[in-house]
Formats: C-alpha cells, sequence, structure tokens
C-alpha cells in the first residue's frame, strides 16, 4: 500500500461563524469596490457567514509585509473558523517566506483561494493543512448576476458537508468576462457555451491525495523551490494543474510537466487532473474556432508529456475548476478516488 502524506482534520463550518477576508497577491477590491462588496454580501447572505476583512484587503500596492501580517493575523485569530482570498495576483511567492509556520500549525483553519494563491496552498500543504482551492470573493462569490448553480454547489459541500461526492461535468461553461469597471455589469449575463464534457486516457483505477495548483504559479513554485514538496511526500498523490487568463501557450505546460517528469514525479503521481483552460481574456478575444484549438493542443501536449514518463496513470481532463465557470473547489490535500473503469471522479470534502 502506497504511503500517502497525513494532513490535520479540520472542523467544517457552522451558519453563523466568522472568517477572514485577506488579499494576498492583487488589492483588486480596491479598485472594483462594487464587486467585491457583491461578494461579501453574498457571503453573508446566501452561505450565511460573517466576513471580517483586514488592513490590506482593499488596498493596491501594499507591502509584502503588511500583506504577510494579514495572513497571519486572519489565521491567527480564533474567531476566525475560514480564511477567504478576495482575488488572485502575481507576486505571492515573495510573500511566503515571511509567514511564520508556526502560526499557521497552532491555528489550522480551511483557506479558500486560486491562481496565485496556488503559493499559500503550498506552504500550507507542506505543513500537513488542507485547504480548498478556488472559491475567491470577486470571482466566485461576486460573480455577476448570480453564482453558477455547480458553483455554490461545491462551495456549500467545501464549507458545511463531508463525505465522498461525485464530480459533475457542466454542461456549459463560461470564460469570457464582463468588465468590472462597469458598475452595471454586476446584474448583466456571462455568455455560457456548450462544455465538451470530461476528456479521459487510461483505464487505471486510482485514488490519492491532491497537490498542485495554477500552472503559471506552479513554474516560479518549481524554480524558487521554496516549499517545494519532497519526492517521498508526493507518493500517492494526484496532480491537478490548470492554466491562468494569460491563456499560456501550450510548450509552457509541456516544459512545467517535463520537469515534474525528470525530477521522477510521475513515478509518484497516481493521476493527473487537469481544469478546463481559460482561452479567452479581453486581450486575447478569441472566437469559438481559435478557443477549441487552444484546448485541443494543450490536451495533446499533456497527455503527450504524462505518457513519456507514465504509459498507465490516468490523465483526465476538461474538470470544471481553475478559471473558469462552473468551478468545483477542489480540496486541496483531499482525497480523491478514480474509477477509470466507469468514467467517474469522486472527491472527499
Amino acid at each position: 500500500m502506497i504511503s500517502m502524506k497525513q494532513f490535520a482534520k479540520l472542523q467544517k463550518l457552522k451558519l453563523g461563524d466568522q472568517v477572514g477576508v485577506i488579499s494576498p497577491s492583487a488589492g483588486l477590491p480596491g479598485l472594483f469596490p462594487w464587486v467585491q462588496d457583491l461578494g461579501i454580501e453574498r457571503l453573508e447572505r446566501d452561505f450565511q457567514l460573517a466576513p471580517r476583512e483586514y488592513a490590506t484587503t482593499r488596498q493596491m500596492g501594499s507591502s509584502l509585509e503588511d500583506r504577510s501580517k494579514d495572513v497571519m493575523a486572519a489565521f491567527a485569530d480564533p474567531s476566525n473558523k475560514a480564511v477567504f482570498a478576495s482575488i488572485g495576483g502575481e507576486d505571492q511567492i515573495k510573500l511566503i517566506k515571511l509567514l511564520d509556520p508556526d502560526v499557521f500549525l497552532n491555528n489550522p483553519k480551511p483557506f479558500f483561494g486560486y491562481s496565485d494563491s496556488t503559493h499559500l496552498h503550498n506552504f500550507l500543504w507542506s505543513l500537513g493543512i488542507p485547504s480548498y482551492y478556488g472559491g475567491g470573493i470577486m470571482t466566485e462569490f461576486g460573480f455577476q448576476q448570480k453564482i453558477p448553480e455547480i458553483t455554490a454547489k461545491y462551495l456549500q459541500r467545501a464549507l458545511f458537508e463531508e463525505g465522498e461526492f461525485e464530480i459533475e461535468s457542466a454542461d456549459s461553461f463560461n470564460d469570457i468576462g464582463l468588465d468590472w469597471s462597469v458598475k452595471e455589469n454586476l446584474s448583466e449575463s456571462r455568455i455560457f457555451e456548450p462544455n465538451d464534457g470530461f476528456q479521459w486516457n487510461g483505464n487505471t483505477n486510482v485514488e490519492g491525495i491532491l497537490w498542485g495548483g495554477c500552472v503559471e504559479s506552479l513554474i516560479v513554485q518549481s524554480t524558487s523551490e521554496i516549499y517545494l514538496p519532497k519526492a517521498s511526500d508526493l507518493e500517492g498523490t494526484i496532480l491537478f494543474i490548470e492554466t491562468a487568463e494569460d491563456i499560456p501557450e501550450a510548450w509552457i505546460v509541456d516544459y512545467l510537466l517535463t520537469g515534474f517528469g525528470e525530477r521522477g514525479w510521475f513515478d509518484a503521481f497516481q493521476a493527473v487532473l487537469v481544469g478546463r483552460p481559460k482561452a479567452w481574456e479581453f486581450d486575447k478575444q478569441n472566437n469559438a474556432d481559435q478557443k477549441a484549438s487552444y484546448k485541443q493542443q494543450q490536451r495533446e501536449i499533456i497527455t503527450r508529456t504524462v505518457r513519456e514518463y507514465n504509459s498507465t496513470i490516468p490523465i483526465v481532463q476538461n474538470l470544471d475548476f481553475g478559471h473558469t465557470a462552473p468551478q468545483i473547489v477542489m480540496p486541496y490535500g483531499g482525497h480523491v478516488r478514480i474509477d477509470a473503469g466507469g468514467q467517474k471522479l469522486f472527491l472527499t470534502y
């Protein structure tokens, strides 16, 4: 039997619980307060939680030192039963070294965020503290018009429910945004398109513990090696990855996975799960054919690269996590079971 890294057991939340809200990367709530306000309102109204924002949450350009103090304060406060990131960014790797591990070891609690928050997730993972990849205040809670049904369902499971749940594939998806600078867009509907469903390669039934995150963040994480897992810690893990709004070319994903392969990590990974790639952004407004081509190219290069290092592990792509909607919150450090024969996936919350 494969020996898996052990994680703390975190308490589920109760209605009325206080939660911390921080911006460990970018203070975008300061530029678009109406988006943050909507996310906070839904946290209170729809999920009946009591958010507490910290000093740098709505400050653009706040220092790494000040942000790190807010991160630690949010975890250290026993009144906070969970901590949420408002949004991602691009410099969180520089913040991690300023964190005192003892603060988190002495005050373990669920953390929600994704994208650049891959670094904080990985930091917590190294300490044996599980977290939840997804659920940004501005992006998911502040989603225009209403939170997508699947997004809300998995937020509810991550926050309040326990047990193993089968992952479902959304019938439709969205990756075309609405401009946050136009306040009136909060009541507008985003464009949803037909979803391709899960893309399977491999037929081995496996289970394991999730590790991974945003490709762009994992590249700088791998380069710096700050809190990068030891090879022994990755035994029995399932790699999950997704690309951000940069819409990186396929060779960038290839280089990351090649690096993992040369480290020997695909001997430890039990499977690879890939989130549906975002293929539209305001500065890259691809049409339907261009988006389909981009996604297909990424799928093919991921499969090819992984198969160079492991010929049998399941590779499942186009899952509903990451930078598109709806979004399934992934239990980072949580248990995954893959029934490849039945083409089913199960997450334990």
